[in-house]
């Protein structure tokens, strides 16, 4: 019997790669209908009840109307929407975690909720890397002079100069797919790496206050939860050694934003360096944009092409499971 799915697709995880991916593992079996979502030419936000969608509410119900099985990035899996999608029955969300899913509401209705754990851990431990470097190195500030006709001899300073890598204490908070790899990637520099994280038991691991005081960079990966909110605030921040880096790509709940904004006033932290914000966009007027060696980029830290593929290929392999009558490998509970 063929099964009815919608790939609600977006200008990323694009509808082409949802459906090259199910016809390669489920092929024949799907009648495969698409909405086009504005992500990321229109921002996400909050959608009813749910965090980080896109608000096509309404479009989505109207796709919803006999489908199966959704495969989507952003559309909102609210109450709204499974009140008016009784044939739904498999919703699956093609980012780390199902954020744009109310997980009860879905329980209650009889929805299995699944998810793409480590789709872009590749791609974030690069862009961490890439960041690390350009805050300590001045990269996007030394382009700027140039490409504004400057030549800045002073950058030259030793107290304008930053710290090597090699032979430096690096900080891991969390250590997850992404934080390991950025640890390997670390080593091959010289670097030392320290690891804060309750839930593993790794060569390395210190308590949070340890990793501060001893790392010169410090890199968050911790998932945004009750306990990690605000984590990182003026105090921790004052016990990191002056002229120390930290950067943030993943999630902005995890940092105090004016404290850090504070301590690169101050001269405490040589840098600092950000993908994710307590606001997104950063709205006008914000101390970040003003403030003195910050370097910003705008929630791109997972962005790559086989982000988007691997997207696309891990939901796949489940409706192939849902299809088989296999179990779920992803599945995400209320």
């Amino acid at each position: 019997m063929t099964i009815r799915v919608l790939a609600a697709g977006d200008h990323f995880v694009q509808n082409r790669l949802l459906i090259d991916a199910l016809r390669r593992e489920v092929p024949g079996e799907l009648d495969i209908s698409e909405l086009t979502l504005p992500w990321p030419v229109e921002p996400f936000g909050r959608v009813g009840e749910v965090d980080e969608a896109s608000d096509v509410e309404d479009e989505l119900i109207e796709a919803l109307r006999g489908v199966e099985i959704c495969v989507t990035q952003m559309a909102p899996l609210t109450k709204r929407v499974l009140d008016a999608s009784p044939d739904l029955r498999l919703f699956c969300v093609s980012r780390g975690g199902p954020v744009n899913a109310n997980l009860e509401a879905a329980k209650a209705a009889g929805v299995a909720v699944t998810f793409a754990p480590g789709r872009n851990a590749v791609a974030t431990a690069e862009h961490t890397l890439a960041m690390l470097l350009a805050a300590t190195r001045r990269i996007p500030q030394t382009h700027g002079d140039l490409a504004g006709g400057v030549w800045r001899g002073d950058y030259y300073k030793y107290d304008n100069v930053g710290p090597e890598l090699d032979g430096n204490t690096v900080g891991l908070v969390g250590y997850g797919a992404i934080g390991r790899r950025v640890a390997r990637m670390l080593e091959g520099f010289g670097a030392e790496v320290l690891v804060y994280d309750p839930y593993v038991d790794v060569p390395g691991r210190v308590e949070l206050d340890e990793l501060l005081r001893r790392s010169h960079f410090v890199s968050l990966h911790a998932r945004a939860t009750p306990e990690t909110n605000g984590m990182i605030g003026a105090a921790e921040i004052a016990a990191m050694p002056r002229g120390s880096v930290l950067v943030n790509c993943a999630r902005g709940a995890l940092v105090d934003y004016d404290a850090v904004c504070d301590a690169l006033d101050s001269g405490h932290l040589f840098g600092a360096a950000m993908d994710v914000f307590p606001e997104e966009p950063i709205p006008a007027g914000s101390r970040l944009l003003t403030t003195p060696n910050l370097i910003m980029t705008p929630h791109l830290a997972g962005a790559s092409k086989q982000t988007a593929m691997n997207a696309a290929s891990i939901v796949a392999a489940d409706v192939a499971r849902y299809v088989r009558g296999e179990p779920l490998s992803h599945v995400a509970t209320a």
